[in-house]
């Protein structure tokens, strides 16, 4: 028994994925212009926290162990069993809250210089704040646009 607790408990942290942050992605096409517009705006959003699976094994395991302490024979095991179930519903249902996440970003009306406006909201980054009349690069990705102020 003792030993499928430890194995539950270190399953999970030898699951986690690594996360590459700096990977180079190439870019399809860039666009140059000047800022028309520019407007700083927030997005708010209501998240509802879910239990993972993990924490509801977690409160499995630890109500069993609680379980555990308990009678002898046939009666521990009941008791055990009994005490994973309690646990994993116990995280079940207290685990799910409620918590508001603001996303602050800020929308550029852009020129570009063959006359075209472009309308791009992305993430503020506080290293590069745009203004009107700045000369700017959109960056045009598979998966998406970044405009930065072209150096």
């Amino acid at each position: 028994m003792r030993i499928l607790i430890i194995f539950l408990l270190l399953c999970p942290l030898l699951a986690q994925a690594a996360y590459q942050r700096n990977t180079a992605r190439p870019v399809n096409e860039v666009v140059y212009g000047q800022v028309q517009t520019v407007r700083y705006i927030t997005q708010q959003q209501i998240v509802e926290s879910k239990a993972k699976g993990w924490q509801t094994l977690l409160g499995a395991v630890v109500g069993g162990v609680i379980g555990n302490q308990f009678g002898d024979g046939t009666g521990r095991e009941v008791a055990t069993a009994v005490g994973a179930v309690a646990g994993g519903g116990l995280v079940q249902h207290y685990g799910h809250q409620q918590y508001r996440v603001e996303h602050k970003l800020v929308e550029l009306l852009i020129e570009t210089d063959d006359h075209r406006l472009i309308d791009v909201i992305q993430d503020i980054d506080r290293n590069m704040l745009f203004s009107h009349g700045d000369t700017v690069r959109i960056l045009y990705f598979d998966n998406g646009v970044r405009v930065d102020l072209q150096q």
